[in-house]
């Protein structure tokens, strides 16, 4: 950057990044160029769990349970002294990659030692850290921090309707809006994200979050200070709410001050995603694709495989060959259309 700076390079008018986890660049870009923009301590507390936990610890933010743990032999040890279902999740990465869910009592349960080596081979730097599983809706929050005040139009119920399907794996399937969740629900839990936000170091900028409502308290499981991917910011908030997020997000980037009216959603339209799991193995046909987007209300239909490529198990995220949202005027209508359109495409594969 310096170097860059050093030739005379036309100074950026702001940075930002979306469905990347990369806030260390953005505050670096930042930084140096005088933008607005996430600190380097805000990125750094933003891209590691344990240290994200701490500080919402600190600030009184509801959090899980947690420890860093370093070993199969630790996991143990706590499993057996909390007698509860717990998380294990790498300290340093994204996309559901190497998080597993421990259920305790079950005689499904994979070993520690096991589960132990798989997060802590998806970490950068080899560490683990474990946490409560709350059981309890999730949800998905996206918004914004202007002059101390948070304002949230993104607000996503979390389908994970395959929990038991690729167990141990904690894996995502799509979402919808609006929110089944009664609106002092939905209230707290915006209140909580925004100050979470807020704790985070965000003050002019945006933050996504990853709630639970367990027990009918709202808690913080993570937050990322960044735009989000999977089409939630670009495409799913405007489509529920009206909102254009990204050119508000473009704004605050730019060190303008968007108004409350432009952060506020004018309506909430139905919208309901759902991703493609084929079976593991080669893919040797793909059929139904032009009769989904035939289907009223589907806006979207991504096919991320082709003929002849290998599907790997399912164990995150990246691993889900195709995507489909729909929308209509009500959460319901657009549930069937997007169900719809995942029974009508076929990804065959053949085993390996």
């Amino acid at each position: 950057l310096k170097i860059w700076a050093a030739k005379g390079a036309t100074k950026p008018d702001g940075v930002m990044c979306a469905a990347v986890d990369a806030p260390h660049t953005v505050a670096a870009v930042a930084k140096e160029f005088g933008l607005r923009a996430v600190s380097t301590e805000t990125a750094a507390l933003a891209t590691d769990k344990l240290a994200m936990k701490d500080c919402f610890k600190e600030a009184g933010i509801p959090i899980p349970w947690y420890k860093e743990i370093f070993s199969a032999e630790e996991l143990q040890q706590i499993l057996s002294e909390r007698k509860e279902s717990l998380v294990i999740k790498p300290v340093d990465s994204r996309g559901a990659r190497g998080v597993l869910r421990l259920t305790y009592g079950s005689d499904k349960m994979v070993a520690p030692k096991w589960a132990f080596e798989q997060a802590q081979n998806e970490s950068p730097t080899k560490r683990v850290m474990v946490e409560s599983y709350l059981d309890g809706p999730q949800v998905s929050t996206e918004g914004f921090v202007v002059c101390g005040q948070a304002y949230t139009p993104g607000f996503s119920d979390r389908n994970y309707e395959f929990l038991d399907k690729f167990a141990p794996h904690i894996i995502e399937n799509g979402g919808q809006l609006p929110s089944f969740l009664p609106d002092d629900i939905q209230k707290a839990v915006k209140d909580l994200s925004g100050k979470a936000a807020i704790a985070l170091g965000v003050d002019h900028g945006v933050a996504k979050g990853d709630m639970v409502i367990h027990n009918g308290k709202p808690y913080v499981i993570e937050m990322a200070a960044r735009l989000s991917g999977g089409y939630f910011c670009s495409h799913e908030i405007p489509w529920n709410t009206g909102v254009d997020f990204v050119g508000v997000a473009i704004k605050l980037a730019m060190g303008e001050t968007p108004t409350p009216e432009e952060m506020t959603p004018e309506y909430q339209k139905g919208v309901a995603q759902r991703y493609l799991f084929p079976e593991h193995g080669k893919v040797v046909a793909i059929d139904g694709v032009e009769e989904a987007k035939r289907i009223e209300g589907l806006r979207m239909v991504e096919i991320r495989c082709e003929i002849g490529e290998i599907i790997p198990p399912t164990t995150s995220h990246p691993a889900r060959a195709g995507v489909v949202i729909a929308v209509a005027d009500t959460r319901e209508n657009a549930l069937i259309a997007a169900k719809k359109a995942v029974n009508c495409i076929k990804i065959t594969t053949k085993n390996i």
